[in-house]
Order: C-alpha cells, then sequence, then structure tokens
C-alpha cells in the first residue's frame, strides 16, 4: 500500500464524507439496527454517533491501516463494543447465519469482486437478517451516467478503487437481495459524484428477487 493509500487517502474519505448532508443521511439509514452488526467498509467510525441502543457489538471490516488509526478516538468514546473482523468483505469467516444486521456505507463502490462480497454477506445474515446500505452509484439521467463512466477510470485511481457507475440496486438484486425500502436522491455538489442509493434489503435465502 503506497503512502498515498495510507496516511492521505483515508483523511481525504474522513473529510468528504463527513458533511453535514451525508452525517444526516448516515443518521437515517443506521435506524432499526439491532443485536450483532457486521460493518463493511467501517472506515474511521464515521457511523458510531448514530449507532442504536439495540445494537450490541459491531463487527467491522476495513482494509486500512489510516482509517483504522483514524477511528481510534471515535472507539474510544463508542457506546457499543467493536470487533476488529477482517480486512477484507470479499472473505468473512464468520458462521453462516450468525449475524442479525449488516451495514454499508459508501463500500460496495470499491470492492473489487462484488459479487462475491455480496453472496458472503448474505451468507453470514441470519433468515430475516437486514442490509442497512447507503452509497453512490449509477444515475439513471443518460447524461449524468455517461459523465459518470467517463470519470470512474480516474475515480478510481485516486479514490482506492471507487466506482461512480455501479448500479447498486441492480448489483443487490442480483446477489439474492430484496429490496425493501429505497430513496434515490442527490446530495449537493456535481452531480456524477453525488447520486445516492439509500436503504434496506433482506437477504432472499430461495434465490434472487
Amino acid at each position: 500500500m503506497s503512502f498515498y493509500e495510507r496516511h492521505v487517502l483515508p483523511r481525504c474519505i474522513d473529510f468528504s464524507l463527513s458533511r453535514p448532508p451525508v452525517m444526516k443521511a448516515r443518521a437515517r439509514v443506521l435506524r432499526g439496527l439491532y443485536g450483532e452488526v457486521l460493518e463493511i467498509g467501517f472506515g474511521s467510525g464515521l457511523n458510531l454517533p448514530f449507532s442504536p441502543a439495540e445494537v450490541t457489538r459491531v463487527f467491522a471490516i476495513d482494509p486500512s491501516d489510516g482509517a483504522r488509526k483514524l477511528a481510534e478516538s471515535r472507539l474510544d468514546s463508542a457506546a457499543v463494543q467493536v470487533e476488529w473482523s477482517e480486512l477484507d468483505g470479499q472473505e468473512l469467516a464468520l458462521p453462516t447465519e450468525s449475524i442479525d444486521c449488516a451495514l454499508s456505507t459508501f463500500t460496495l463502490c470499491t470492492i473489487p469482486d462484488l459479487p462475491h462480497a455480496l453472496a458472503e454477506l448474505r451468507r453470514v445474515l441470519k433468515p430475516r437478517g437486514v442490509l442497512h446500505f447507503l452509497e453512490h452509484g449509477r444515475s439513471p439521467e443518460g447524461g449524468v451516467a455517461r459523465w459518470q463512466d467517463r470519470l470512474t477510470p480516474l475515480q478510481r485511481r485516486i479514490a482506492g478503487g471507487c466506482h461512480l457507475n455501479r448500479p447498486i440496486a441492480d448489483q443487490l438484486r442480483a446477489a439474492g437481495f430484496c429490496i425493501d425500502a429505497l430513496d434515490n436522491y442527490h446530495l449537493p455538489g456535481p452531480k456524477p459524484l453525488t447520486y445516492l442509493y439509500e436503504g434496506r434489503a433482506r437477504s432472499c435465502k430461495e434465490g434472487p428477487c
């Protein structure tokens, strides 16, 4: 991992994803979490202040040492127990059907093999387990989507593998999740960078929905 990836990028992500509109969205998406929660892309712990009292433990996954260091002060003041679980969300050592809920915020855009990671996530969720997600992704507006396609190669190089153009809802359905709630909207800023998917999806054990 380069100096930029280890020290600079985590601070840039922490700054850009802690703006007030993003934090309001984080607070919304964490509502309803309970029990043992698997958070992929834990990052610098920006979700911790919004963790409901019903959450008993968070299994945190993040490959970035820099992000983990930034998370230390937030972990010290957290009201919930956090246990570092894995470095890579593509392979989970957790037992099958062992997790009550899962959480992903601004993470599904960066995972190299997203279908495999979602299959692992679905495996470890209990039959009634719910995934809460807040992600940026592909816009339905043709002009915006074309700019996302143009910008994604550069975005991947400077933002840790981030894709601007992943159709998040379609990816979840293809992986066997049924989406129970979904809001799509733009945050303030350039449209190709700010189209969000916010919602909840349950694991459909019988197959794709």
